[in-house]
């Protein structure tokens, strides 16, 4: 029997998400999970100090919310435009080896943030940012793409649950110890630490065997192949004639439309509950906001069950938990009252997140995962952007962050609707 395959005498209940068994029979069974998940765990781990670092750096150049908008800007727009060839490169090439360069990359990027000094040198922030972002836009669909390569289908979700929740434990610890470090030894400490992850991670990786199906070479291929335009079109073509697919790719995307929260998270950290801050108390609600995102797909699966019509209506029911998170956050008067409405909106957020992508990965094909997930992180992106822009058109203008707030967690209303109305009418089509 194959390592990552389990005895089919197990009750189904073996490898339940909301078991904490479970995830101890998936360390101790399949160790090139284990592997490429503790690379990860230490690559996310220095993202969140990055983010604490440079928020507090250009707090501190700027004095602007407007700026940590267009950091956020920068990281977001890549993604929209070079997500369908990163798609594209990520099911024909080596997924390992697209990781390995992606880490390495990032290295020598991320040490040049420590070039700027100067307000006059802000503009190279948003530049690095640009290209640091470019190179994870070829990262994540390769990543997101190889775990069902790794995973027996029994495994899938435990090993999406655990995803999940390292990215939002990650952002917790990360952030919050990005913020004391930030905060005792400076900003330059943070960025140091981001880029020494990177280098641990790809050398982890390194040593990963990660099977991957590629393509079959034509025997005269066009430019068109060459170049990857009929990948694309495939791609395309896969995605229109599954209407399942294509919705799917939508849940990220609806939340995105409030994206303009995270910038506020900032805002509301450094200057509407404290003046003048070093990274404490934004970094404070980081941290609660990925505790929140790792008990998220963890609760809605242990009480709503793992089927896809559960999958389905816990996306719904967490679109409405972020909005009613987020209007009560907008009047909070403190960092006492706000922490866990941040806790219980990003529990919601993360149910979203999570379910998309295990749903995504168990009805695409190998041969199509990759695009299919680089065109999804295209279009989140691409909202998310327009999202962020606004929130730091709006206030650079002088607009109240709590009116913003308030005003973006109502638009959480919108794709909740949407969804509430679809499960309505897909539900008798679900496998029960």
């Amino acid at each position: 029997m194959n390592k990552n395959q389990h005895n089919p005498e197990q009750p189904k209940h073996f490898l339940a998400a909301g078991r904490f068994q479970s995830y101890k029979i998936l360390f101790t069974t399949n160790h090139r999970f284990r592997r490429f998940w503790l690379a990860g765990v230490i690559s996310h781990l220095g993202n969140w100090f990055n983010y604490i670092g440079i928020f507090v750096l250009l707090t501190k150049l700027t004095g602007s919310g407007g700026a940590v908008s267009w950091f956020l800007i920068a990281k977001f727009i890549p993604t929209t435009f070079l997500g369908p060839a990163a798609g594209v490169i990520a099911d024909r090439f080596s997924r390992k080896t697209i990781m390995i360069i992606s880490d390495l990359l990032r290295v020598f990027i991320v040490l040049c943030f420590l070039l700027v000094r100067k307000p006059e040198h802000v503009w190279l922030i948003y530049i690095l940012a640009l290209i640091q972002e470019s190179i994870w836009t070829f990262y994540d669909p390769a990543r997101k793409a190889s775990v069902p390569n790794l995973c027996s289908k029994e495994e899938l979700i435990l090993a999406n649950a655990l995803s999940g929740a390292t990215w939002s434990i990650m952002l917790a610890f990360g952030a919050a110890m990005g913020g004391f470090i930030t905060h005792l030894y400076g900003w330059e400490t943070a960025i140091i630490i981001d880029a020494s992850t990177f280098l641990i991670s790809a050398v982890m990786l390194a040593g990963l065997y990660l099977p991957h199906s590629t393509p079959e070479k034509k025997e005269k291929p066009t430019w068109h192949d060459l170049t990857g335009i009929t990948d694309m079109k495939e791609g395309f073509k896969y995605v229109s004639r599954h209407k399942e697919v294509a919705t799917l790719l939508l849940v990220k995307s609806g939340w995105a439309l409030s994206g303009g929260i995270l910038v506020l998270l900032t805002v509301f950290g450094e200057q509407v509950f404290s003046t003048g801050g070093q990274g404490g108390k934004s970094g404070v609600l980081y941290s609660v906001r990925g505790i929140g995102a790792a008990l998220g797909p963890i609760l809605a699966w242990h009480y709503f069950g793992e089927t896809r019509k559960a999958m389905y209506r816990s996306i719904s029911l967490a679109y409405f938990i972020s909005a009613g998170a987020y209007m009560l956050f907008s009047q909070t008067p403190n960092l006492f009252w706000a922490v866990p409405l941040v806790l219980l909106g990003h529990i919601g957020g993360s149910i979203q997140w999570v379910f998309s992508t295990t749903l995504l990965q168990q009805i695409v094909p190998d041969q199509f995962r990759g695009r299919v997930f680089a065109a999804e992180m295209a279009l989140l992106t691409l909202i998310l952007s327009l999202s962020t822009y606004f929130t730091g058109l709006g206030l650079d203008h002088g607009v109240d962050p709590r009116l913003l707030t308030l005003r973006l967690a109502m638009i959480f209303l919108i794709p909740g609707t949407f969804w509430l109305i679809y499960v309505k009418l897909k539900q008798k089509t679900f496998s029960i």
